[in-house]
């Protein structure tokens, strides 16, 4: 990893890109969705400061473990401009998305145990499927498949509920959902 004179206060992109790790365009994306910020030179090239460093390193840590670019860029905004981030800092921002965390742990966990009993039925829809169907919620509806395909992008109430995670049914006017 290439080292910077300790009075470098100002990075490049090839050299925020070269001691974080993450490429040109990610740091441009990070930088489009207000997770670090650049001045520009006069020769309108963008320079980072230093501690773009640890946040890029922040962003990267949280992505990996799920946490969605929003949240990040809101937590980021709580960081001090006028200095960078310490130890204190980045563990309250990370203590936050601790439940969070251990509950999707704890789903993940619960998904893979029941993952043999999804393959071993074969059918993702029947009576004893624990990942699509679980309770045999479709089954009250009769046999046969329950599930259609649902637009995600369609703005209807009853379509939006299945792509939420309800089920579907046909009926007299078309997909049922709840």
């Amino acid at each position: 990893m290439p080292q910077l004179p300790h009075k470098v206060h100002e990075l490049s992109v090839g050299q925020l890109s070269a001691r974080s790790g993450a490429a040109v365009s990610a740091l441009h994306f990070y930088e489009s969705k207000g997770l670090i910020s650049s001045t520009r030179t006069a020769g309108n090239q963008r320079r980072y400061t230093r501690d773009a460093l640890r946040r890029v390193a922040f962003v990267r840590a949280a992505q990996r473990v799920g946490i969605p670019l929003a949240v990040i860029r809101d937590a980021l905004a709580e960081l001090p401009d006028e200095r960078t981030p310490n130890r204190a800092d980045w563990a309250r921002l990370s203590e936050v998305w601790r439940g969070e965390l251990d509950e999707r742990i704890s789903q993940l966990v619960e998904l893979r145990d029941r993952l043999t009993d999804c393959i071993g039925c074969g059918c993702l829809s029947m009576e004893r499927c624990a990942l699509s169907n679980p309770y045999d919620n479709l089954g009250e509806q009769g046999p046969g498949a329950r599930r259609l395909r649902v637009d995600r992008s369609a703005k209807d109430p009853e379509q939006e509920s299945a792509a939420e995670g309800g089920s579907c049914a046909p009926g007299e006017d078309g997909a049922v959902c709840r």
